[in-house]
């Protein structure tokens, strides 16, 4: 399901804006100041929903290992943000309406649900969770690594976040480890958990697929850079409320 799901994710207006190639590298990553709530977001998400501390529960053991080895991974975009121009001059009131705007709220939405999701269910239920949530950043951030390549070309800078670093992180996790993976296979699921399972599955995708048409709203309304030293810087100041 996770996977026919993926599928169809995959085509949604976003990423098809994403891999068009008639569109720059930056302006293809302007999205990325109204994505800031979810990815700032998801640290939350590791620490206090997904991981349950102590146990002895398996699946658990599984999904805390999880987090342990995705938290810090808001660290390597600020670090775009300021190689890609978006950290710019706004004042601290400026930045918290830009984040708490109606632009961005489906980021913010996207961070409750999820915890919503988690918290209402049982390890083997948030596993299916995260392997939804998974699947989706496997779209996300293959093509960001694309554009970065191009973008490379220009900046010769490396992009943690959105490049190579994080896609290979996810794919050296710990749950694609051949033992855990023959684990996960074996798993048996009751008719009630294969049920919830389903409804999970279908509200994951659901929300962030709200949020891709938000993320693509705001890098087509963000599509004008001016350049300083060298440094592009998205022109999207606020005004006061």
């Amino acid at each position: 399901l996770i996977e026919e799901k993926q599928e169809v994710y995959a085509q949604l207006p976003f990423f098809q804006f994403m891999r068009d190639h008639s569109i720059s590298p930056i302006k293809r990553l302007a999205f990325a100041p109204c994505a800031a709530p979810f990815i700032m977001g998801f640290a939350d998400l590791n620490k206090y929903a997904l991981r349950q501390e102590p146990t002895q529960d398996k699946i658990q053991l599984i999904l805390n290992q999880h987090t342990y080895e995705d938290d810090f991974h808001w660290q390597w975009f600020l670090e775009d943000m300021q190689k890609l121009g978006f950290n710019s001059a706004l004042e601290f009131n400026e930045s918290l309406r830009l984040l708490w705007s109606d632009k961005t709220k489906n980021s913010r939405l996207l961070t409750y649900q999820l915890y919503e999701f988690i918290a209402q269910s049982e390890p083997i239920e948030k596993l299916i969770v995260l392997e939804a949530i998974e699947s989706t950043a496997d779209i996300f951030l293959f093509l960001t690594r694309e554009i970065t390549i191009e973008l490379r070309l220009n900046t010769k800078q490396e992009y943690r976040y959105f490049g190579d670093c994080h896609i290979n992180q996810e794919t050296s996790h710990n749950a694609n480890s051949t033992d855990v993976n023959e684990f996960i296979n074996n798993m048996y699921l009751s008719e009630s958990s294969q049920l919830k399972g389903i409804q999970l599955v279908d509200k994951v995708f659901a929300a962030f697929t709200k949020w891709t048409y938000e993320l693509l709203a705001y890098a087509q309304s963000h599509q004008e850079f001016k350049t300083t030293n060298q440094r592009m810087e998205p022109e999207f100041r606020l005004k006061a409320a």
